[in-house]
C-alpha cells in the first residue's frame, strides 16, 4: 500500500477507545446545561410566571418590564455556568444551524459605567443577525438585506461547551424585513398551529361538539449515520467535499452475514457515542436509543418524543453533537444518505402523533379500533392528507443524497404510499365495504410453556415509506441529513388541510352527527384506497400497480420537486397561514439550486481524484506489467501478461474518456437542475464504473485511497 494509505491504516488499527464519560444516571445529568420554559416559569413567580406561560404556548406577548426580567434569569442561570456569550441559534435555507455569538458584556447606566453581563430583554426577544449572504429566492437583495432572529420560548435554551468556551444558544425563527420566512422553523411552527387549529376542530365535530383542547404534534426522530476513521477519512478527497464516496469498488465482504445489526458495538464507538449521550443530556436532549444498523459501520440513535419543533431543533443538535464528539475520538460523523455504493444507506425515521391537550394520543386504536370513532376519524384525515397532496408530502424528501438511497433495497421507493398492517388494514377494508364495523383481536404468540408474546396490530414493513407502527406514523423516507422542519411542514399542513375539508363535509351533512361521520369516514376509505398498500414495496409488481392508481413516481429531484412550482397544487399553504406564494417560489428555487450545486461539486470532485490519484496508479500498473512483459520476451508467461495489459490498457482508456465526458457535460449543462439530474449523474455514473474497474486491476500497493473493507472494517 502506498505510504500515506499505509500510515493511515496502522493508526486506526492501533487506535485506543477514548473513555472519558462519568458513570453518572442519565436522569442526574439531564437538562444540567438546558434552561427549560417551567424553569423561567418558577423563577419569575406566580402572576408573571402565567403570563410567560401564555407567551410560551403563543398566546401572548411580553411586556419591556416582564422581558427584561426573564433576560436578567437567563443571564444569570447562564453566567453561572460558565456561558461568556450568547446566539439565537437558528437554521436557515443552507440545510445547517447558523449562530453570531456576542458576549454578556454590557456597561450600567451609572458612573462609572462599571462592566456587567446582561442579556437585555429586547435583545433576548430578536436580534438582527443580518440576511445577506443566506439562501432566499428572490425573498431579499443585497440592498435589502435585513433579517430578524426571533426567539421560540418553547424550546428551551441550552449552553453548549465549544472547546472549552461556553456560549449559551437561544432557539429562534428567522424572518425577513417584510416579514417572509427564511429559516425552516417559521414555517413548521405555522404548520403545527394550523394543525393544531385545524384539527382539534374536526375532532370537536367529530365527538359532537364535546369541547377538545389544543391538539400538538409529536415526533421520534431515529437517526443513523456512519462513522469511520479519521485518518482513513482525510485521504479520501470525496468524503471531505461531498460526504460520501464518489467510487470505491465493494469489498468482498459488506452486509451480506448480517451480523452488524444489532451486534455489540465496538469499543471505539461505544467511547464515542458514550461521549456524544452524555453531551446530548447535559442540553436536555432526551437520547434513548443506540444500536448498530445493517451495514458495517452504521449506527442509529433515537430520542424520547417530544413536541415537534423541540423534536426538530434536538435532531439538529444531536447530529452537530454526534459530529463533534466523532472526532474528538478520531472518528468522521457521515449523515450523507447513501456514502457506500453496495451496503444501506441511512435515513431519518420520523416517528409522528398527534395528541390532545388531555393527553389522549388520537392515533391510539385502543382494544376496539372498530368502535374508537376518533381514531377513524383521524385516520381518515391521514388517508386524505397523502392522497391529496402525496406529490406535495414526496417534495419534502426530494435532495441529491436521498435520490441515491430512494428505491435502493434499504429504503423506501419514491412512491408515497400508507401501510396499516393486517389487523387494521381488515378493519378500515370492511368499513369501506360498507360491512358492519368488526376486529378480530391478535392472540398471544406462544413461543414456549410458560413464555408468551404479546403481538402488536401492526408489523413493521420495513419497505413501505408511510408505515402505522402502533399509535403514531413512522415516515420512513426522509434523508438522514435533512433538516426535518421542512418535510414536517409539509405533512402537517397537509393533515390541517384535510381535517379542515371533512370538518366541512360533515358539518355540512347535517342529521345525526354520528352518523355523518362514519359516512365521511367510510367514504374517505373507499376513495383513498389508492394510496393504501400493504405487500412489498420494492416489487416491480408494486411499480407497475402505482402506475395503474396514478400515483407519482418521481425518482430526481428536480422532478419531485415540481409540484412546488404549481400554484393551484400550493394554495392551500397560503390559506392556512404556513407558506406563502412568493415563499413557496423562493424554496422551490433554492432547493433546486442546492441540487445542482451539490451534483457538480461531486462531479468536479470525482474528475479530479479519478483523472490524478486513480489514473496515476493505473499507469504505474501499466508501467509495471510492460516492464514484466519486457522482461518474459517470448517465454510462456508473456501472453498471460498481454491480455493483463489488454485489459487495464482498456479500462484505462475506459476512465479517460468517461472523465472528458463528464468534464464535457459539467461544463455543457452548468447548474440547470433538469439536465444535471438526467445527464450529469449518468457521466458521473461511468466514470465511477471504470475507476471502480480499475481498483480492482492495479496493485494493492499502488492504490492511493483507502478501500471499503479499510473504511467500514478498520479501527470501527
Amino acid at each position: 500500500m502506498t505510504t500515506h494509505r499505509v500510515s493511515a491504516v496502522l493508526a486506526a488499527v492501533h487506535a485506543p477507545p477514548q473513555v472519558e464519560t462519568e458513570g453518572v444516571a442519565a436522569s442526574a445529568l439531564f437538562g444540567s446545561l438546558s434552561l427549560r420554559p417551567f424553569q423561567i416559569v418558577e423563577a419569575l413567580g406566580a402572576k408573571d410566571g402565567e403570563v410567560f406561560a401564555l407567551f410560551v404556548a403563543g398566546k401572548g406577548r411580553l411586556d419591556t418590564a416582564l422581558a427584561n426580567r426573564v433576560g436578567d434569569i437567563v443571564t444569570d442561570w447562564a453566567v453561572k455556568n460558565g456561558a461568556t456569550h450568547y446566539t439565537h441559534w437558528f437554521h436557515p435555507l443552507t440545510g445547517v444551524p447558523a449562530e453570531k455569538h456576542d458576549a454578556f458584556l454590557s456597561r450600567t447606566s451609572a458612573a462609572p459605567n462599571a462592566p456587567i453581563e446582561k442579556l437585555p430583554g429586547a435583545l433576548l426577544l430578536q436580534s438582527e443577525p443580518d440576511a445577506s449572504s443566506f439562501p432566499s429566492g428572490g425573498l431579499r437583495a443585497t440592498h435589502t438585506a435585513r433579517g430578524y432572529c426571533v426567539w421560540d420560548p418553547s424550546s428551551a435554551l441550552f449552553i453548549r461547551d465549544d472547546g472549552g468556551a461556553r456560549t449559551l444558544c437561544m432557539p429562534a425563527t428567522y424572518v425577513s424585513w417584510r416579514g417572509h420566512a427564511l429559516d425552516s422553523k417559521a414555517p413548521l411552527l405555522r404548520a403545527m398551529d394550523a394543525v393544531s387549529r385545524e384539527l382539534s376542530a374536526y375532532i370537536n365535530v367529530v365527538n359532537n361538539n364535546t369541547a377538545c383542547g389544543a391538539i400538538a404534534g409529536t415526533l421520534g426522530l431515529e437517526q443513523e449515520y456512519f462513522v469511520v476513521d479519521k485518518g482513513l477519512a482525510a485521504l479520501r478527497p470525496d468524503l471531505l467535499a461531498t460526504g460520501r464516496t464518489l467510487l470505491g469498488a465493494s469489498p468482498p465482504r459488506g452486509q451480506q452475514l448480517e451480523d452488524h445489526y444489532f451486534a455489540v458495538l465496538p469499543a471505539r464507538v461505544q467511547a464515542f457515542i458514550a461521549d456524544a449521550e452524555q453531551q446530548l443530556l447535559r442540553l436536555g436532549v432526551p437520547v434513548k436509543t443506540q444500536h448498530g444498523e445493517v451495514a458495517p459501520a452504521q449506527y442509529e440513535t433515537a430520542p424520547i418524543f417530544e413536541g415537534i419543533n423541540i423534536a426538530v431543533d434536538h435532531n439538529v443538535l444531536t447530529m452537530e453533537i454526534l459530529r463533534r464528539a466523532a472526532d474528538a475520538h478520531g472518528l468522521v460523523c457521515l449523515f450523507h444518505e447513501k456514502p457506500f455504493a453496495g451496503v444501506n444507506g441511512s435515513g431519518k425515521h420520523n416517528n409522528w402523533s398527534v395528541t390532545t391537550a388531555e393527553g389522549i394520543n388520537l392515533l391510539e386504536p385502543g382494544l376496539e379500533p372498530h368502535n374508537n370513532i376518533p381514531f377513524l376519524a383521524t385516520l381518515a384525515v391521514v388517508f386524505t392528507a397523502m392522497d391529496t397532496h402525496n406529490d406535495l408530502v414526496r417534495a419534502g424528501i426530494a435532495s441529491a443524497g436521498n435520490e441515491h438511497r430512494l428505491g435502493a433495497n434499504e429504503a423506501p421507493p419514491a412512491i408515497l404510499s400508507v401501510y396499516l398492517g393486517t389487523a387494521l388494514d381488515r378493519v378500515v377494508s370492511g368499513i369501506a365495504g360498507g360491512e358492519t364495523r368488526t376486529f378480530e383481536a391478535m392472540a398471544d404468540i406462544r413461543v414456549a410453556s410458560g413464555l408468551f408474546a404479546k403481538p402488536d396490530l401492526t408489523d413493521r414493513n420495513r419497505t413501505t415509506p408511510f408505515a402505522f407502527t402502533g399509535n403514531k406514523f413512522e415516515f420512513r423516507a426522509v434523508g438522514a441529513s435533512e433538516n426535518c422542519g421542512w418535510p414536517m411542514t409539509l405533512l402537517n399542513a397537509a393533515v390541517a388541510d384535510a381535517a379542515r375539508t371533512l370538518r366541512a363535509r360533515i358539518e355540512a351533512m347535517g342529521g345525526d352527527r354520528t352518523a355523518a361521520v362514519l359516512e365521511v369516514v367510510r367514504d374517505v376509505f373507499q376513495k383513498t384506497a389508492r394510496v393504501r398498500f400493504e405487500g412489498n414495496n420494492y416489487s416491480p409488481e408494486w411499480l407497475a400497480e402505482a402506475a395503474r392508481r396514478g400515483l407519482g413516481n418521481h425518482v430526481t429531484t428536480p422532478a419531485a420537486l415540481a409540484v412546488l412550482g404549481d400554484p393551484a397544487r400550493t394554495a392551500f399553504l397560503g390559506e392556512l397561514g404556513v407558506l406563502s406564494a412568493e415563499e413557496i417560489h423562493a424554496r422551490h428555487e433554492i432547493l433546486l439550486e442546492k441540487y445542482a450545486k451539490q451534483l457538480q461539486i461531486e462531479a468536479q470532485a470525482l474528475a479530479e481524484i479519478a483523472g490524478t490519484q486513480v489514473a496515476s496508479a493505473a499507469l504505474q500498473q501499466l508501467n509495471r506489467l510492460g516492464s514484466a512483459r519486457a522482461s518474459l520476451g517470448g517465454l510462456a508467461g508473456g501472453k498471460r501478461l498481454d491480455a493483463q495489459l489488454d485489459q487495464l490498457g482498456g479500462a484505462y482508456d475506459a476512465l479517460s474518456g468517461a472523465i472528458e465526458n463528464l468534464n464535457t457535460v459539467s461544463a455543457d449543462v452548468g447548474f440547470d437542475p433538469e439536465a444535471v439530474a438526467e445527464r450529469l449523474r449518468p457521466a458521473m455514473a461511468a466514470v465511477r464504473a471504470a475507476a471502480d474497474a480499475l481498483e480492482l486491476l492495479v496493485g494493492d500497493d499502488l492504490w492511493p485511497l483507502p478501500k471499503y473493507r479499510e473504511l467500514l472494517f478498520v479501527g470501527i
